[in-house]
């Protein structure tokens, strides 16, 4: 299916035309029809050729309707320009134009209808004029008759060659579903509509309607008035949602992808030709089917942030417009650059962010990252940025390579400095050190951890490290004499400058090995033990064991605990032991 609107100023004449072509009646209020005037969104559609399907969106003419004609011109990709021959150009018209041009709506044809009351030719000229400085360029023309029929057929030519000049949709891409129409219906409950530019819905999925924090279940879809399990892009979709309340949905929201589109109420964007110079401090933003407020702040001689009054679906790179409801005016069309911007604190902050603005028109994988440093290719995807060739450092998260460098080299710097000025710690541990960096993840951390810098037990150090020797020292005098057994005391260590800090870097060092608190032995002592256990007949008993190695309860207990941890001797249901040698 492909999707065109139907713009100009001939109200009568456009949804005459339409009903010409299509056999439908796109005026759905008995006042519009009675008025022989567009008030709100038609829809009809039409069989063009066997492969050829065009769905109309009349929007309508008259000037009091403008933000009606925006909703229906937003998400549309083609449209057919309506004029009249014996009216000919008028001001509704170039606001017609003006909002196409502004949307960046590059593919159309212009009709010249009421070709039996006047001469096309002068209406040809002014429009095609008109149409070429825009975004459209040169288009087709036809001009037509909806009474006697004459031009018709070329008309439903022209429209094929205009559908099949449309670009191809993405039919893979996330669903955003700007809703111009919800009405409810007795047994099915609330009903949304719209055109769905991009992407796929089908019956039983889960949808996140903007706003809402829990998802909607899609019940129904119906395409050109018949119900089908799924549509994709482009296409005029009627969605059944299960669970939502009218009130809750309206022209303006957006059905969405779970997790695939970011809310934003601050943007900053690029306004196209000389609008930025004098933007009033309120004014209208339209984009898909929403209109809403914005209030403006100049950034650059075109750059302008705006601040949303409601969050809306935007991504890098959208295009919208802006209009002054007071003036009836089409101020100019915008690109979305950010929608995530930063502060402006500083004096001179709107200037400089101008200029880090500058050149940018597209979502840019390398650019955003240098702007953002560090962020998850979720959130960057969110955003409308392209992540299918971005390398994660770890997990989801992004990094500028020249940021990550210099993290690299700063890690580098705080680790080694605090193991200078801490020689008895192990390192930095890993949620100092991030909170150091500044880093939201400790996993980014130990990303950034890389040889001669190690993690052990969850610190950050250099790499093969010698102890003190003040340390090795104080401990060879701790374990002065005979028997490896003879764990010293309490007083001793303190009498050579061991205390808790010292003994634990001895344990990191292997100058030690902590058996329970303040009691500490050589490092082979548990192996010796071993050997020497291994010689008592067996099982044996803690009293037999203290006996053969010489020591003290206080140091026999965790030691045997401490074997039987690792496997040297087990102990048995009435508290005896055996060695692993028997």
């Amino acid at each position: 299916m492909h999707v065109v609107a139907t713009a100009g100023h001939v109200d009568h004449g456009k949804s005459t035309l339409v009903r010409a072509l299509t056999g439908m009646e796109p005026d759905r209020w008995a006042e519009e029809r009675r008025r022989g005037m567009t008030i709100d969104l038609g829809f009809a559609w039409t069989d063009l050729a066997p492969d050829t399907t065009v769905a109309f969106v009349d929007v309508p003419g008259h000037e009091r309707f403008v933000p009606n004609m925006l909703a229906g011109v937003g998400p549309v990709p083609a449209a057919m320009i309506v004029v009249a021959a014996d009216e000919g150009w008028m001001p509704q018209s170039a606001e017609h134009l003006a909002a196409l041009h502004a949307m960046d709506v590059r593919h159309g044809l212009l009709v010249v209808t009421r070709a039996d009351l006047a001469d096309p030719g002068p209406a040809v000229a002014a429009a095609s004029a008109e149409i070429a400085a825009t975004s459209l360029g040169a288009v087709e023309t036809v001009a037509v008759s909806a009474v006697t029929g004459a031009g018709l057929p070329r008309l439903r030519e022209e429209l094929c060659r205009l559908a099949g000049r449309l670009p191809a949709p993405d039919t893979g891409a996330p669903v955003r579903f700007w809703v111009d129409r919800a009405f409810t219906i007795r047994g099915a409950g609330t009903v949304v509509t719209g055109t769905l530019g991009a992407g796929r819905i089908a019956v039983g999925d889960e949808l996140t309607l903007a706003g809402m924090r829990a998802p909607v279940v899609v019940r129904g879809l119906q395409a050109l008035g018949r119900p089908v399990p799924a549509a994709e892009a482009v296409a005029r979709v009627a969605v059944n949602l299960r669970g939502v309340d009218l009130a809750a949905v309206g022209r303006g929201t957006a059905l969405l992808t779970p997790g695939r589109f970011r809310l934003t109420d601050l943007i900053d964007v690029r306004v196209h030709g000389d609008a930025a110079k004098d933007l009033p401090a309120m004014i209208t933003l339209h984009v898909g089917s929403a209109a809403v407020p914005v209030r403006t702040r100049p950034l650059g001689a075109d750059t302008v942030r705006l601040r949303l009054s409601r969050p809306l679906p935007l991504r890098i790179g959208d295009r919208a417009l802006l209009r002054d409801p007071g003036r009836h005016h089409v101020a100019g069309g915008v690109t979305v650059l950010d929608v995530a911007p930063p502060g402006l604190g500083r004096r001179g902050a709107a200037a400089r962010r101008a200029a880090e603005l500058a050149g940018i028109d597209v979502a840019d994988l390398a650019s955003e990252l240098r702007r953002r440093r560090l962020i998850t290719s979720s959130e960057l995807a969110a955003m409308g940025v392209p992540v299918a060739d971005a390398r994660p450092v770890v997990g989801e998260w992004l990094a500028d390579p020249d940021h990550w460098a210099g993290l690299r080299r700063r890690t580098a710097d705080i680790v080694t400095d605090h193991v200078a000025k801490n020689p008895i710690e192990s390192g930095v541990p890993l949620e100092a050190l991030r909170h150091l960096l500044g880093l939201p993840d400790r996993a980014l951390v130990e990303a950034l951890v890389e040889p001669p810098l190690t993690v052990v037990d969850g610190r950050v150090t250099t790499g093969a490290r010698q102890a003190p020797e003040f340390l090795v020292t104080a401990i060879t005098a701790a374990f002065a004499g005979d028997n490896p057994f003879a764990a010293p005391e309490a007083h001793r260590l303190t009498e050579l400058g061991l205390g808790p800090k010292q003994l634990a870097a001895a344990v990191r060092a292997g100058l030690a090995v902590r058996v329970a608190d303040q009691v500490i032995l050589p490092p082979d002592a548990p192996e010796r033990a071993g050997r020497v256990l291994g010689d008592l007949p067996q099982p044996f008993t803690l009293s037999q064991a203290r006996k053969a190695l010489g020591t003290t309860r206080r140091v026999a207990v965790p030691l045997l605990e401490l074997l039987d941890r690792t496997g040297i001797t087990r102990r048995l249901p009435d508290d005896t032991r055996v060695t692993s040698r028997r």
